[in-house]
């Protein structure tokens, strides 16, 4: 699902999907600085577990879509603070392989999880979503049904 003007809420919405479809596989997909907005969700997350929630950091150290400015994700370690809040498997990696392997062994298992996978690249032009929000909600309410 594509968000718009909503940084941190990407863990929110697969959270919710993930207990509203209990027999689906949730995968969000996220960035460093939407986790540091809405850091009450990996608490969420953690406390109410679900098996099939995987959440996916692409860390970089910035906030990409406004300007790269820094985040502070290179002094709070993310995996950290989603395994004190209580998700079950967490890893960090940098290189594809440990990805690719990472990843997959996280489907074989219940969650919630967290891959943390740090990144280098820095958003040269995020440009902005060109579909508005009743396509937004019109493909996402068709994806979850």
């Amino acid at each position: 699902m594509v968000t718009i003007g909503s940084m941190g809420s990407a863990a929110a919405i697969g959270l919710g999907v993930a207990l509203s479809k209990p027999n689906k596989r949730v995968i969000v997909f996220d960035g460093d600085g939407n986790v540091l907005m809405g850091m009450g969700t990996l608490a969420t997350v953690g406390a109410l577990k679900p098996k099939n929630f995987i959440h996916v950091v692409f860390d970089n150290e910035v906030y990409g879509t406004t300007g790269n400015q820094p985040t502070i994700s290179n002094v709070v370690p993310l995996e950290k603070v989603a395994k004190a809040a209580g998700y079950v498997h967490v890893e960090r990696v940098r290189e594809r392989e440990d990805l690719v392997y990472e990843f997959k062994d996280m489907l074989s298992k219940d969650g919630p999880s967290m891959l943390l996978v740090k990144v280098n690249e820095m958003v040269e032009d995020a440009g902005r979503v060109i579909l508005d929000p009743p396509d937004i909600t019109k493909r996402f309410m068709q994806a979850i049904t």
